[in-house]
């Protein structure tokens, strides 16, 4: 007999532009293809409008979301923004980091994100405050988005007496993976390798923010591939930022790219952060200070674009819709050919799913149905215009469903 569907979605196309029906089952996508006229628990008649496995946001910050009325950025650098979001850490509750990011996570799920990683800061500023609320939120939301929590070491471990212990105690208590931020320690490889020993010690990946100056003057991240190398950490290692990327000569580029590709280091681009801070003391010809991210994925690097923030003095801007930070990178990255609008999509769900290693995740028979639909039959159109999204679908289940009305009263004389 043959098996109903949980869902069948109808006249569905895909990012190559096929045009098929799509069904699901017990949370996965059972078959693809011309499925007219089988049974099915509910059908969707997709007229034709674009589909894509969920969006998958590799790097935000769901705890210093919604900042920027009680921590403008006034100055406009990343040594302000880390001064003035650690004053504000400090009067931190439970109760406020939650509200800030559930509205940050309902923003997100909205806009078709399925699988997001978040770093929690850990330090004896807040102390663990941050992970008890995300906690919290990881199991309300699991039905909607698969939320990591990354034990985020922002203000330093050498330089913060205390933080070790802490992030330690934060992996006992269930984050998912460990992160650092070399930049802003008193020696960051050091850091560095605090932060792999306590990866070891629990077995669980690293995410670092790392290089994120104008000039290649750092480049700790050659450090940290060396060291995912020597521990066998290769494919368990992200970095966001690394602006400093940007500023190397070409020789120097392609033999950093070739560390990276052979260490299993992914790279996570931040672009509404990195254009916005990076370039600073630039008074012209000002830099876009982003990772390069067409020369990254030629070399074969595994290459993401995230959120980062959303309004506070990091980002003083953002929506928690990840298609924007797509949209950025067409502009700021060179990025709007045919192929490089495919790259960029990948960038927001193939690639941040890689680096966040979610299990059969993408667009064939036997993958998570997790899914968004899309208000166009453009592909490119997901990335060019921020198309409207029309349904989002995960493990095989309608969770959200947009209906929008626009009334053109003005042609009525109204």
């Amino acid at each position: 007999m043959v098996p109903s569907f949980d869902l069948l979605l109808q006249g569905c196309r895909l990012p190559d532009g096929r045009l098929v029906d799509l069904g699901t089952l017990d949370g996965k996508i059972k078959e693809i293809g011309s499925l007219t006229g089988r049974p099915s628990h509910r059908a969707v008649d997709c007229g034709g409008l674009v589909l894509t496995p969920g969006l998958v946001d590799a790097h935000i910050h769901l705890d210093k979301a919604f900042l920027s009325e009680r921590a403008p950025s006034v100055e406009g650098t990343v040594a302000e923004a880390l001064r003035v979001t650690a004053e504000a850490k400090r009067r931190f509750t439970v109760d406020d980091i939650r509200a800030r990011a559930r509205r940050a996570l309902d923003q997100a799920v909205r806009a078709g994100t399925t699988a997001m990683r978040s770093h929690v800061e850990i330090d004896p500023i807040v102390g663990l405050k941050g992970l008890e609320a995300l906690t919290e939120l990881k199991r309300e939301y699991a039905r909607a988005i698969d939320l990591q929590l990354c034990a985020f070491a922002q203000e330093g471990i050498l330089q913060s007496p205390g933080t070790e212990a802490l992030l330690e105690q934060a992996l006992a208590n269930g984050a998912d993976l460990i992160g650092g931020c070399p930049y802003n320690d008193t020696d960051a490889h050091a850091q560095i390798d605090t932060v792999f020993r306590l990866a070891r010690e629990f077995d669980v990946d690293v995410d670092f923010h790392i290089d994120f100056f104008d000039e290649p003057e750092h480049m700790d991240v050659l450090y940290v591939a060396e060291q995912a190398v020597r521990l066998g950490w290769q494919g368990r290692v992200a970095v966001g930022h690394a602006s400093e990327l940007a500023g190397l000569s070409h020789e120097a580029f392609h033999r950093a790219a070739a560390t990276l590709k052979d260490a299993g280091v992914g790279v996570i681009i931040l672009p509404a952060t990195d254009l916005y801070l990076m370039g600073r003391k630039d008074a012209r010809h000002i830099r876009r200070g982003l990772a390069p991210a067409k020369r990254l994925l030629a070399a074969g690097v595994t290459v993401a674009a995230a959120t980062n923030n959303i309004l506070n003095a990091f980002t003083p801007m953002g929506t928690g819709d990840l298609a924007l930070m797509g949209y950025l990178m067409t502009a700021a990255a060179h990025m709007g050919t045919d192929g490089d609008v495919a790259d960029i999509l990948a960038m927001l769900t193939a690639h941040p799913a890689r680096i966040l290693r979610l299990p059969d995740y993408g667009l064939h028979v036997g993958a998570r149905a997790d899914l968004v639909l899309w208000e166009t039959e453009q592909p490119a159109e997901v990335v060019t215009t921020m198309a409207p999204r029309r349904l989002v679908v995960k493990a095989g289940r309608l969770s959200i469903e947009h209906e929008r009305s626009c009334k053109d009263l003005w042609r009525t004389g109204a």
